[in-house]
């Protein structure tokens, strides 16, 4: 209650009585376990894009003319390899945070959250990466010539865009046989030689194979550290044996009474990242306004491409 100038102390403190004054006291950390990277962001190549758009070439056949001839009479014939131009049109990703002079220099002067300031600065960095993480999945574009948002063309899109996704409807349908035969046939293509090194699913779903392979072979899984500094479950599979890398990023997505549960299989080496100066999120201190506030704004170049979606990758797209 205001009395002229001054504020009755009784309407900030906890308690007031004989030799006592309790007033709010917070502790110096702040409890923080909100969501920030994927695992997947985490363990892609990195590369320097060549422009904008980044451009590659992706070779689609050897030279094929080769075959048996009369040792007496040799007339080979000519051939040449198959390779096709590929781009890449480069993303931005931005956020800001404004910070004002008066409550930052009180903030300091209380001395009991003086690290907040570079928190939230990282954690603006963070949220930048995090949309980077989603979208490097599920991103919106469905065009690397023609652009359509300016999101990233998700990995998942780019898959089923290029013929191998895999729809498998039925109810009862062993997860665990279908993810064997899609790597087995990928491992027995006779055109192009695929090499899957992980296998990506959201948490829930790969309970799901957890549950089925205790349940109907009475077998549980051995575990293994994978690079990103995540434990995973690993299967055996005919390119080896394959981690099992649960992430977030990957939505499970209701249908009707029934969920469809995405599975990646995924050859690491050919999704890359093309960035663009920096493969890390930038962050730029804008001039100071009229109001004193200190403006950060962060920002990150690049875009994903999944190589050789057609044969180095399969998506599992499972009713349950």
């Amino acid at each position: 209650m205001n009395r002229g100038q001054f504020i009755d102390i009784a309407a900030a403190a906890d308690f007031l009585g004989p030799g006592a004054i309790e007033v709010n006291r917070y502790q110096n950390e702040i409890t923080d376990m909100v969501r920030r990277r994927c695992a997947f962001g985490q363990r892609i190549r990195q590369v320097p894009a060549t422009g904008h758009p980044s451009r590659f070439f992706e070779q689609t056949a050897i030279n094929s003319a080769a075959a048996f001839v009369d040792p007496r009479s040799i007339s080979p014939t000519a051939g040449s390899p198959t390779r096709a131009e590929k781009t890449l049109p480069l993303k931005s990703i931005v956020a800001q945070i404004n910070f004002s002079l008066f409550d930052v220099e009180v903030t300091r002067q209380q001395a009991q959250f003086a690290y907040l300031e570079a928190k939230d600065l990282s954690d603006t960095i963070d949220s930048v990466l995090r949309k980077h993480d989603q979208a490097l999945w599920s991103g919106s574009d469905t065009s690397f010539t023609t652009p359509t948002t300016l999101e990233y063309y998700g990995v998942l899109q780019q898959i089923s865009d290029a013929g191998s996704a895999v729809s498998i409807t039925s109810l009862s349908a062993s997860l665990v046989d279908n993810i064997k035969t899609q790597v087995t046939g990928m491992v027995a293509r006779t055109d192009f030689e695929a090499r899957p090194s992980a296998i990506y699913a959201n948490p829930v779903t790969l309970d799901l194979i957890d549950q089925e392979l205790k349940s109907i072979y009475n077998v549980v899984l051995s575990t293994r550290q994978v690079e990103g500094g995540i434990t995973v479950k690993e299967l055996a599979t005919q390119a080896g044996t394959l981690p099992l890398i649960p992430d977030w990023a990957i939505s499970t997505t209701p249908s009707g009474p029934n969920t469809i549960h995405d599975v990646v299989i995924v050859s690491e080496d050919l999704v890359e990242y093309h960035w663009l100066t920096d493969p890390t999120a930038r962050v730029f201190q804008l001039g100071l306004p009229s109001s004193l506030a200190s403006q950060h704004v962060v920002v990150k170049f690049g875009a994903v491409v999944a190589k050789g979606a057609a044969y180095a990758h399969k998506r599992l797209r499972f009713t349950r």
